[in-house]
């Protein structure tokens, strides 16, 4: 016997305006995991109810019938063929916005309503709760009776990649609408919240990584300036444990342990604002710190890093603007193969040498004497140095590679994966072929003098993106023939 919450009446609603079909996604979602809720606390305190409880997530679904071109300059809005789409849905307090403008570009472009109802697909307990720090989900044998024996609990089978790797084979003849399950982004959820000790509402969407905490302070001091400036657009600052403040010279007080990545926000009221990631060093990091933000659908993601010169002709402090990636990191091998190429996108691109140009007062010819274009070789050993050269420099020159690091073409290849614009732009920190190796003397003068005016590129290559309409920043170079049509 299954206690099983259900609509009204069992059947879904259509819809031709988007604004209203969100709003009853919210009213099935939040039925829902209130019933769950209450469920749960019950059986916390008066024990296993008699019944296994079950309720389930939302969906969108549409059908069109017609072969009718679609504005073919658009990379997103429409679904490729005619048939049966769907997708289920989570939080939609998170992703309104997102869902009002997914949903009212598919009314249009196709002339069919939606249809909003419940899926097939049950809640976890984990995550109907997780939303509320007040409840604990006890793990397995605390409780007084089996929690899945009773609730339904995450089930990695059905949280994958498949869509977005362009594995997912539907056995139902219904395409999916969108690049993630609802299962698949309340698990990201979950993880953004612990591995960068913020909420995820509080994410912005344009994100800049960086591999030092030397960044953080000059991410602060600009942030505190920001909300100083009436003008700005900034409304608040957040830190890590969701620490906030709205005005530049009030007090922050940060946890006393940081999490895995510290994260910082820099919020406009409709989320164009900046966020920082911390990913720390190595490719693994900068894997899963992707794996999770691309669930938020950002408009742009940046690497703003340190790095290997590997040109004689280039000093401490110059800039590298990558163009091309050598995959050496390993960790995105499975989901994405070495063969598949990583573009460079021209709307990130020239944002940056612009942005490097406003920063530097450099421009033209000129700027080659700080900044060069070239191959950024990502390698998932810190000391390969020490390794035998023959190989590894003989690659790194058949490559043209003028630089090295840990993270970025990991970075950069999740974001052809995941479909969100992204780009790097590195700083020459070391140049260990050349005898100039990262002594202590040397990095922290670096760091004085360079780390600010390195941040001020990212930051103003991101306002600078954040002023592109969304069907320019979002390149039809990160689409395939056969896509979602949410973004």
């Amino acid at each position: 016997m299954t206690r099983i919450l259900t609509p009204d009446d069992g059947h879904p609603r259509s819809f031709t305006d988007a604004t209203a079909a969100v709003d009853y996604l919210q009213e099935l979602y939040t039925t829902a995991t209130t019933f769950l809720r209450a469920q749960f606390l019950s059986a916390m305190s008066d024990g296993a109810p008699d019944a296994r409880v079950r309720a389930f997530y939302p969906e969108v679904r549409v059908t069109t019938l017609s072969y009718a071109q679609i504005d073919t300059r658009l990379s997103f809005g429409y679904v490729p063929t005619p048939g049966t789409y769907a997708t289920t849905i989570t939080r939609p307090d998170l992703f309104r916005n997102y869902l009002i403008q997914q949903i009212g570009l598919l009314i249009d472009h196709h002339g069919q309503p939606v249809h909003i109802g419940a899926s097939d697909t049950p809640i976890p307990v984990h995550f109907a709760v997780g939303s509320d720090a007040a409840i604990q989900v006890p793990q397995q044998g605390a409780a007084s009776f089996t929690l899945r024996d009773v609730f339904d609990v995450p089930d990695l089978s059905t949280t994958s990649d498949d869509i977005v790797n362009g594995t997912f084979a539907p056995s139902d003849g219904v395409g999916p609408l969108a690049p993630f399950t609802a299962q698949r982004i309340d698990y990201s959820l979950a993880r953004l919240a612990h591995y960068t000790a913020t909420d995820p509402e509080h994410f912005q969407n344009f994100v800049l990584f960086t591999n030092y905490q030397f960044y953080v302070s000059e991410f602060e001091a600009f942030a505190r300036a920001q909300l100083d400036d009436p003008d700005s657009g900034y409304t608040a600052f957040v830190s890590t444990g969701n620490a906030q403040i709205t005005a530049g010279d009030q007090p922050l007080t940060e946890p006393a342990k940081l999490p895995q990545m510290p994260t910082y926000h820099l919020k406009r009221k409709d989320g164009s604002g900046i966020t920082l990631v911390n990913i720390g060093i190595g490719p693994s990091n900068a894997k899963t710190a992707t794996d999770h933000i691309a669930v938020l659908r950002p408009h742009a993601w940046l690497m703003v890093g340190h790095c290997a010169g590997l040109r004689n002709s280039q000093a401490l402090g110059d800039f590298v603007l990558a163009h091309a990636y050598l995959r050496e990191d390993h960790v995105l091998d499975d989901d994405l193969p070495v063969w598949i190429p990583i573009p460079a996108l021209a709307e990130i691109q020239i944002a940056l040498e612009q942005a490097v140009g406003e920063v530097t007062a450099l421009e033209g010819f000129d700027l080659k004497r700080i900044m060069r274009t070239g191959t950024v070789a990502t390698i998932d050993n810190r000391n390969w140095e020490l390794r035998d050269q023959s190989g590894p420099v003989a690659r790194l020159s058949q490559s043209r590679a003028v630089a090295l690091d840990m993270e970025s073409a990991t970075i950069a290849a999740n974001g052809y994966r995941f479909r969100v614009p992204y780009g790097t732009l590195l700083c020459v920190s070391d140049k260990p072929l050349h005898g100039e190796l990262k002594l202590p003397g040397m990095a922290s003068e670096f760091y004085t003098t360079q780390v600010q005016r390195h941040l001020m590129i990212g930051i103003r290559a991101m306002e600078r993106l954040r002023k592109m309409p969304l069907e320019r920043i979002h390149s039809r170079k990160l689409r395939s023939f056969d896509e979602t049509a949410f973004l």
